[in-house]
C-alpha cells in the first residue's frame, strides 16, 4: 500500500465535520475524518484532520500514488477546503438578514459529497420524507449494494453501475417508494452508460437527460448541483424547510409557507451564492432571524407535494 499526504492551507477558514454522517459512510474518530472512496475499481481510504495552524492535513492509502492523490482531491472537494469564500463574505457581511450569521460563523460550508452520483442517489432517497427515514434507507442501500474495506471497517455507497443492475423491487423493499426506486435505477443507468456525464464541465446536458426521467425534478437536480457538483449558485427551492422559512420571513406568520417561485425570488439577490446563503439561513437558530417567532421546524429535506416537478 502507498501512503500519500498533503497539507493544505485553506484560502478561507474551514471547520471539519465533528461527527459521522447519518448514512454511515463518513466517520470521525478523534477529530479525524475518514472516508472510503474508489478511483475506478481501486479502494482508497482517505483521512483529514485540521491542524492547530489552521491547515488541513490529508492522508490517503491505496495501491497506487495516482489513486491516492485522486481520492484526496475528492475529499478536499467534499469538505470545501479549497473554496475561497472571501467574495461571498465581503459582499453580504453587511446584509441585514445574512450578515449577523456570517459574522457568527465564518467557516460554514455546504457539506458536499465526494462523488456527484452519490449526491444524486441520496437526493432521490430524500424526496418527500423526513431525513431520519431517508438516512435509514441510505444505510440499507449501503449494506446491500455498497462497497467495504475490511481493513479499515469503512464502507462506501454503491457505484452507478451497481445500482443500474439492481431490481427496483429490491430498493422498494428498503422502504423506497416504487416510483423513486425506478427513478434511481434509471438515473444510475444513465450515469453508468455515460449518457449523463456528471463530471463534465458543462452540467446542463446531464441535467437534461436526468430531467426526462419521471421522478427526477428540479429539487433533485438542484441537490445534485449543490451537494455533488459544487454549484453554490443552485438553490433547492422546493425544499420544505425553505418553503416554510421564506414564508415566515416574508409574512411573520410562523405557519406560512411560500411557493417555490417565491423562494427563488427571495434568494435571487444572493446570486451566485444562493445555495450557500440558503445553508446559512436553514442552519440558523430561530432567534437570529428577523420576524421568525417560532423554532425552525423539523420538516423534510425535500419539496412539498404540490407538483411532480416540485416533489422531485
Amino acid at each position: 500500500m502507498i501512503e500519500v499526504r498533503v497539507e493544505v492551507r485553506p484560502p478561507w477558514p474551514v471547520r471539519l465535520p465533528g461527527r459521522g454522517a447519518p448514512d454511515g459512510v463518513l466517520r470521525v474518530r478523534g477529530g479525524v475524518v475518514h472516508r472510503l472512496l474508489h478511483v475506478g475499481a481501486e479502494p482508497v481510504v482517505v483521512r483529514a484532520v485540521r491542524l492547530a495552524s489552521g491547515s488541513v492535513l490529508f492522508g490517503a492509502r491505496g495501491t497506487s500514488r495516482d489513486a491516492a492523490a485522486a481520492a484526496i482531491a475528492r475529499l478536499r472537494f467534499a469538505l470545501g477546503v479549497d473554496d475561497d469564500l472571501a467574495p461571498f463574505h465581503a459582499r453580504f457581511r453587511a446584509d441585514p438578514l445574512l450578515g449577523p450569521l456570517l459574522r457568527a460563523d465564518v467557516a460554514r460550508r455546504v457539506l458536499r459529497r465526494p462523488e456527484p452520483f452519490e449526491a444524486l442517489a441520496w437526493a432521490v432517497t430524500e424526496q418527500l420524507i423526513d431525513y431520519p427515514r431517508a438516512a435509514a434507507i441510505q444505510r440499507r442501500i449501503v449494506r446491500r449494494f455498497g462497497r467495504r474495506c475490511e481493513r479499515s471497517g469503512l464502507c462506501a455507497p454503491p457505484a452507478a453501475a451497481t445500482l443500474a443492475g439492481a431490481a427496483p423491487a429490491e430498493l422498494q423493499a428498503m422502504d423506497l417508494s416504487a416510483g423513486r426506486a425506478l427513478a434511481l435505477v434509471r438515473a444510475a443507468r444513465e450515469v453508468a452508460s455515460g449518457r449523463a456525464d456528471l463530471d463534465a464541465r458543462d452540467h446542463e446536458p446531464a441535467w437534461q437527460r436526468l430531467r426526462a426521467i419521471p421522478g427526477i425534478g428540479a429539487w433533485t437536480l438542484e441537490q445534485l448541483a449543490l451537494a455533488g457538483q459544487g454549484r453554490y449558485d443552485q438553490v433547492p427551492a422546493g425544499d420544505l424547510n425553505l418553503l416554510k422559512l421564506v414564508g415566515r420571513l416574508r409574512s411573520g406568520n410562523p405557519l406560512a409557507r411560500a411557493e417555490e417561485p417565491e423562494v427563488r425570488e427571495f434568494f435571487a439577490p444572493y446570486a451566485p451564492w444562493g445555495g450557500l446563503a440558503a445553508s446559512y439561513l436553514m442552519g440558523a437558530p430561530a432567534d437570529r432571524l428577523p420576524i421568525v417567532r417560532s423554532p425552525r421546524p423539523r420538516g423534510t429535506r425535500s419539496s412539498a407535494p404540490r407538483s411532480r416537478a416540485a416533489a422531485a
